[in-house]
């Protein structure tokens, strides 16, 4: 079935150390027309650098990350941990969904005030999923 509407999305950001995860995301994004284009990324450092390179140009900024909590090297809170740091004008642009293979409360509270997380969900994305997360931007958008 061909879709007719426009994504959600422009862009979203996979970050990903496994790269089935990140497959997997990419072929759901697309199956389910969630985005115009999903840039995948294996690591918090190089999502970090990509987001402050396009610092300069607003509009090409992924407009959602999925953010995995448990990477090696740098893990998804230690990014937060700079990203809350950036300017304003990259953090108001992307929401955050922090992705994991487990749901730990105390994960939970550790993000709680960070106002550009918007969800947990676990892994793998499938197209619950994307829809839930779908129907929930479209209801936030009507409020705001």
């Amino acid at each position: 079935m061909e879709q007719t509407t426009t994504p959600p999305f422009k862009k979203i950001l996979v970050v990903d150390d496994n790269a089935t995860d990140r497959y997997i995301a990419k072929r759901m994004a697309e199956k389910y027309y969630f985005a115009e284009e999903t840039v995948l990324l294996d690591s918090a450092p190089e999502a970090l650098k990509y987001l402050l390179s396009l610092e300069a140009t607003p509009d090409l900024l992924p407009q959602l990350i999925f953010l995995d909590i448990n990477m090696p090297g740098m893990n998804g809170f230690e990014f937060l941990e700079e990203y809350i740091k950036f300017s304003e004008i990259i953090r108001r642009n992307c929401f955050i969904i922090m992705i994991t293979s487990s749901t730990h409360p105390d994960d939970l509270k550790r993000v709680e005030n960070i106002p550009s997380v918007i969800r947990f969900l676990n892994k793998p994305l499938d197209r619950d999923k994307f829809e839930l997360i779908r129907l929930e931007l479209s209801l936030k958008k009507q409020f705001i």
